[in-house]
């Protein structure tokens, strides 16, 4: 399936990663490779929904000293409570639920407590460049619409990702594109206050 690949293409780079945040991971298949590929990392997961995290932890069972599910919404919830530090964020699908402001104020609470040169692991819907653009518009406008008729979902549109966790001393290292560009999955890196920026590339 596109997502799922898109979703794990990038699951070596996570190797060295020792503490996780995974915001909305759905079923947790995501996650459950995480902990099975990294048995030194730790991971702190995130879901509005009861049945999901249940799915998750069925999914983790061996690792479940490892696992930590917490029932709440990710944009409230109260990020650096417990005097954690992480070196990964992970959001599947997720950020292109938030609208600009909720975007905005989610990667301001999370910066805080991550540590330098943490990752960020982001797989979104795009609107590619080219003939595709309009077909891609078309579909992901009609993805919002029956997200809004069955759950509620209040925003219309693809919010702006890019500016906000730059804004916060972010650089994009590697992303891969498929279907056309329709889906794209990105490694973003928090810069120590050292570092210049580092230029993104592809990796097919």
């Amino acid at each position: 399936m596109s997502l799922e690949r898109c979703r794990f293409h990038f699951l070596p780079q996570t190797h060295s990663c020792r503490y996780a945040l995974v915001l909305g991971d759905g079923d947790g298949r995501f996650t459950a490779k995480l902990l099975a590929a990294n048995p030194g990392i730790e991971v702190d997961a995130i879901d509005i929904s009861q049945t999901m995290l249940a799915l998750l932890r069925q999914r983790s069972e061996q690792a479940s000293d490892r696992l930590h599910t917490h029932h709440a919404d990710a944009r409230t919830f109260p990020y650096g409570s417990e005097g954690k530090s992480y070196d990964l964020v992970v959001t599947h699908f997720f950020l292109d639920c938030l609208t600009q402001p909720e975007l905005e104020q989610l990667i301001g609470c999370i910066a805080p407590v991550l540590a330098p040169e943490a990752f960020w692991l982001i797989s979104d819907f795009h609107i590619p460049r080219g003939p595709m653009r309009l077909l891609a518009r078309a579909y992901v406008r009609s993805l919002y619409f029956a997200f809004r008729m069955l759950t509620g979902l209040e925003t219309a549109q693809l919010p702006d990702y890019f500016t906000p966790i730059t804004e916060h001393g972010f650089a994009r290292i590697a992303s891969h594109y498929s279907l056309a560009g329709l889906l794209g999955t990105e490694v973003w890196q928090r810069r120590a206050d050292n570092l210049s920026p580092r230029r993104s590339h592809q990796i097919s």
